[in-house]
């Protein structure tokens, strides 16, 4: 096994080449964070024994990358987002899948977990790693202020805040009353930190107004101010108990409202310090902890969880979605499935709280290993799944065995005209496709399905049986 500073050199191999690899996949379609943790699993001292996961070094970037991580998932979670209509429904979604886990957890699977291992496992399923997720949606034209761009924000923002507080109060060996407590001087903490520039203008004038002058001065003096931020919020959490997550993404919150003015470009500062080193080295040091043949002696409890992450996120907010009177009539059906699938993608969260369940002595390594592995395997099954559903919506095949069944037409016309629509719609995606990547840029399915009726094609033909425009809303 290398040492500390060999280990590192690896990980950061694999760190420059996983963007690489993803690249190869057509439309991108699995993040590299999946790469990441795979690699890391593969190196570790469960299979090839190339990384050490014993060093304090390598442990304490691992503790920083996290930090980045979900301090820029605290960052891009706007005040504004949480006062939507759909806020409340995206509160109950939540809700109902974390009471389906905890009642999975204590009936069919009571036997695997403890107490704290039972709600670990019911948090993981209720997940959606929104800090991750947002990057990528921005670069795929996913944004904010169209329908299923708000519903994403909404859904998925709240699928990372919400497990996280659970994560505090539930997953900690202390009393629940004792917890609670703990959680309110932490908090006591962030608004005395929040507060302090009203407190101490005067001291504090001159200093603010440095910082005004020269934010992106060479020494780029606010990315310190902000890095010291995160590294006093977790230095906080570790004395209180209280998982590093929650420090990470209270520094987020504080960081936006103490630097509104800053917006995207300490947003890109802070990515481009966390993206370029700590927070891949986050990833494969964690996926160093997986045991890679554990999880493959058990193939089908790793499939039943994938079942089980799909249903208890995704379809939970696949059935809010239909209830939420906003969505339910300004999004249409694959839209609706585009943003269920999306708010499944929980991987990076996934691995954080197996991390708490773990070192808490709630988890065996093993169990952790299969729900990584669960997680995995779902955020590269979702892109097949969303292309299936993308040549069924082009295809409507339902509309085809209405047209059999109820109106008696004939069955080789009605499937011949039905594979000229689809023929039609999938020239159409491959054209945007080929467009998007001539400018360096990828196209999925599921953007595809966003991104149809928010950009209708004005060049859409019509369809065969009576003129409908393939571009029309609700028919793509």
């Amino acid at each position: 096994m290398l040492s500390s500073l060999g280990s590192l050199a690896v990980i950061m191999l694999v760190a420059a080449l996983s963007p690489y690899v993803a690249s190869l996949i057509p439309g991108r379609a699995v993040p590299e964070v999946v790469f990441l943790v795979f690699a890391g699993a593969v190196l570790g001292p469960n299979a090839l024994g190339v990384i050490s996961t014993d060093s304090q070094a390598l442990t304490l970037v691992s503790d920083v990358g996290v930090g980045l991580l979900f301090m820029l998932a605290g960052y891009e979670i706007q005040p504004d987002t949480l006062r939507s209509r759909s806020t409340a429904h995206a509160v109950v979604a939540w809700a109902v899948s974390l009471a389906l886990g905890v009642m999975l957890t204590t009936t069919i699977l009571a036997g695997r977990f403890t107490q704290v291992g039972k709600m670990a496992f019911a948090i993981c399923l209720t997940t959606t790693a929104y800090g991750t997720l947002a990057p990528i949606l921005r670069d795929r034209g996913v944004v904010a202020g169209t329908p299923a761009g708000d519903t994403i924000t909404v859904y998925g923002a709240l699928g990372e805040l919400l497990p996280i507080l659970a994560m505090a109060i539930l997953l900690s060996a202390r009393q629940k009353v004792e917890s609670l407590g703990v959680l309110a001087l932490f908090v006591a903490a962030c608004v005395a930190i929040l507060v302090l520039p009203r407190l101490f203008p005067r001291p504090l004038l001159g200093f603010g107004t440095f910082l005004k002058d020269n934010a992106w001065s060479g020494s780029r003096p606010l990315l310190r101010v902000a890095v010291l931020l995160l590294v006093v919020l977790l230095a906080l959490s570790e004395y209180l108990g209280l998982d590093l997550v929650l420090g990470a993404f209270a520094a987020g919150f504080l960081l936006r409202a103490l630097a509104p003015r800053s917006g995207e470009r300490l947003a890109d500062q802070l990515g481009n310090f966390g993206n370029g080193f700590m927070i891949p080295c986050y990833f494969v040091i964690s996926g160093a902890k997986i045991n890679l043949g554990a999880a493959g002696a058990n193939f089908g409890l790793v499939m039943g969880f994938v079942g089980l992450l799909a249903l208890v996120r995704g379809g939970v907010v696949a059935v809010s979605l239909n209830v939420n009177p906003k969505t339910r009539k300004s999004l249409s059906a694959p839209e609706k499935f585009s943003v269920s699938a999306y708010c499944t993608m929980a991987l990076p969260l996934v691995v954080a709280v197996t991390d708490v369940a773990v070192s808490e002595g709630a988890m065996s390594q093993t169990l952790a290993s299969i729900l990584v592995t669960a997680g995995a395997v779902t955020v590269v099954l979702i892109p097949i799944a969303t292309s299936f559903a993308r040549v069924a919506n082009e295809a409507h095949p339902l509309e085809a065995v209405h047209e059999v069944v109820g109106e008696h037409h004939d069955l080789h016309e009605v499937v011949q005209r039905h594979l000229d629509t689809w023929q039609s719609s999938e020239d159409q995606f491959r054209h945007e496709r080929e467009r998007l990547r001539s400018s360096g840029r990828r196209l999925s399915s599921s953007e595809y399905l966003i991104r149809d009726r928010r950009r209708p094609n004005p060049d859409a033909r019509r369809d065969a049986s009576g003129g409908r425009d393939l571009g029309e809303p609700g028919r793509r």
